[in-house]
């Protein structure tokens, strides 16, 4: 019998598809609804760091006593965790998909006893939603890196939850930092994180916000490097993001090596329906081509199951292309 169960994080997913952290995932009754439409399994909107950061400095202006900033920087603090905690309780009560818990960080300390209470409320593992912007001259790009693996490390020091780290594009060691990754103790890498979007607003001359969303065209580097650190990278569950807006990019990510794909953007774009809708086209898609389920055709054609990797590796323009009448419409590279 076909079946689009898969795997993730030791976790059994009904499908691949996973609800990406987000506006989406900020309150359990959303979540159900999510979980009618066919969600494999959801990411909470992420607990930020800044943000409960920003809340307390809002709340003590420029307030010099010392005693009541420690006061009401905990009791922000405190707050912020509270409502979390009961997210992931309320949601694990209504809902019976896995649910994943998104910390977003950039620095170590205070994330370990987060971690540890997001674990004691029933989640069901954690995304570490880790963005460093390295704009200090004196910090090399191992240091930067060290940055990250310090986090994962005190992460899985606190709690014994499968971990996930969803990091973006911009390093200059994917593959090595990804090995590093799984080596500190996380269990998954997600492939990619989409940041805030600056834009300069020519008008007004001022800096605003971009693009929300992301776009199709965003697809190609998430499977090139979805294909590249699976084929490369052993003992990691590798998830696809950015992008990915229909079936045939869920297949693709699959293909290339992926154990499952987040969605956030096309759900914004056409509403929970399009969850169903990628499901029922996998399923089909399946059918046609003979599998019975996921993992018969799982990183089928990541880097280490295709004759040329160039294919995925190549970053410049091939010299030229020939899709003469001999090339039934296939690519030649040279």
């Amino acid at each position: 019998m076909r079946t689009l169960e898969t795997s993730y994080l030791g976790l059994k997913l009904k499908n691949p598809i996973i609800i990406g952290s987000s506006g989406l995932t900020n309150s359990a009754d959303k979540i159900v609804e999510l979980e009618k439409a066919g969600a494999g399994a959801v990411v909470l909107k992420s607990l930020f760091e800044e943000q409960i950061m920003l809340n307390s400095d809002k709340l003590l202006g420029h307030n010099d006593y010392t005693e009541a900033f420690d006061y009401i920087k905990n009791y922000v603090h405190s707050h912020n965790l509270t409502d979390y905690l009961n997210l992931i309780k309320e949601t694990k009560s209504k809902c019976s998909i896995p649910v994943i818990a998104s910390i977003n960080c950039y620095q170590n300390g205070d994330w370990a006893s987060f971690a540890s209470q997001i674990e004691q409320a029933g989640a069901d593992a954690i995304e570490l939603n880790i963005f460093l912007l390295n704009i200090d001259k004196s910090v090399t790009s191992n240091e930067y890196e060290q940055h990250y693996l310090d986090i994962v490390k005190e992460v899985r020091d606190a709690v014994k939850l499968p971990i996930a780290v969803k990091i973006g594009q911009q390093f200059s060691s994917l593959v090595n930092l990804s090995e590093r990754l799984i080596a500190a103790g996380a269990n998954s890498i997600v492939l990619f994180n989409r940041y805030y979007q600056p834009d300069i607003d020519l008008k007004t001359l001022k800096v605003k916000q971009g693009e929300t969303f992301s776009t199709p065209s965003d697809f190609s580097n998430t499977l090139r490097w979805t294909s590249i650190v699976s084929g490369h990278v052993k003992h990691a569950n590798i998830v696809s993001t950015t992008g990915i807006h229909t079936w045939e990019n869920a297949v693709k990510a699959i293909l290339a090596g992926a154990e499952a794909v987040q969605i956030c953007s096309t759900i914004y774009k056409n509403g929970n329906g399009i969850i169903s809708e990628i499901n029922t086209c996998i399923d089909s898609w399946m059918e046609q081509n003979g599998y019975l389920n996921i993992g018969e055709f799982k990183g089928k054609l990541n880097s280490a199951h295709i004759p040329d990797r160039n294919i995925y590796e190549r970053y410049q323009f091939m010299k030229y292309y020939s899709q003469d009448s001999k090339s039934n419409g296939e690519i030649y590279y040279n």
